[in-house]
């Protein structure tokens, strides 16, 4: 087995689980109920939403608050999906590439559609910097499309890279804890120091990277709206 086996799909009976993995959790958000008073649980998801809803929603245009819902369930769902990847004997679907994506290119897609039947001027106007040299020009325009086409490309990979390159890490520092032990249990225990807090720094980054790949596109969709 390589380092790499871990983030390969797990199967049961030849029948990859990454459908399952995806659909895990959103079983875990608890539904609302029709009480006038929330338990704690509730009360906790309800302020993290309206939170997130209105930081994420604060510096867009009236056109862009359709999106509210949209956005607010892909942080919600990164986030679950990032932070259980973290506990033993599960998988990480956004460590795929496939997976990233495949979220990302359709919802870049939409953003850059709404810019051009809304606004198609302005939409234009991103492709030439204005006071731009004569000569310049078929240079930047070609500079300015290939930054528009690898925005996608940069949101998947992002999340991708942070992911992988965290839980490669984890792997590595743990499965030298059992090989140093013999040799020097304090070198043992301070290695296992190291693996608490890259842990704790995994689970920032897991929290971050989700809302890091949710602030991008709504800022994508702010040049269009």
């Amino acid at each position: 087995m390589d380092l790499f086996s871990q983030f390969a799909p797990t199967t049961l009976l030849g029948m990859p689980l990454i459908l399952m993995a995806m659909l895990i959790p959103w079983l875990l958000f608890p539904t609302p109920s029709g009480r006038w008073v929330n338990n704690r649980l509730l009360t906790l998801q309800n302020w993290f939403l309206t939170s997130f809803t209105k930081q994420i929603l604060l510096p867009l245009n009236s056109p862009a608050h359709k999106w509210a819902f949209l956005l607010t369930t892909l942080m919600a769902f990164l986030l679950s999906m990032n932070m259980l990847g973290l506990l033993p004997y599960t998988f990480t679907p956004t460590t795929q590439l496939s997976i990233n994506l495949g979220l990302a290119v359709p919802l870049w897609l939409a953003t850059v559609l709404v810019g051009f039947r809304n606004q198609f001027t302005h939409s234009l106007a991103h492709f030439l910097p204005e006071g731009t040299p004569t000569p310049l020009i078929p240079i930047l325009i070609l500079i300015e499309t290939i930054s528009l086409f690898i925005r996608p490309l940069a949101l998947g990979v992002r999340l991708t890279a942070n992911l992988t390159a965290g839980h490669l890490l984890i792997h590595l520092i743990s499965s030298a804890i059992p090989a140093i032990l013999p040799m020097s249990i304090t070198a043992s225990l301070l290695t296992f120091t190291v693996l608490i807090l890259l842990t704790i720094l995994e689970i920032a980054v897991a929290m971050i990277q989700a809302y890091v790949f949710v602030l991008l596109l709504s800022l994508y969709l702010q040049e269009n709206t």
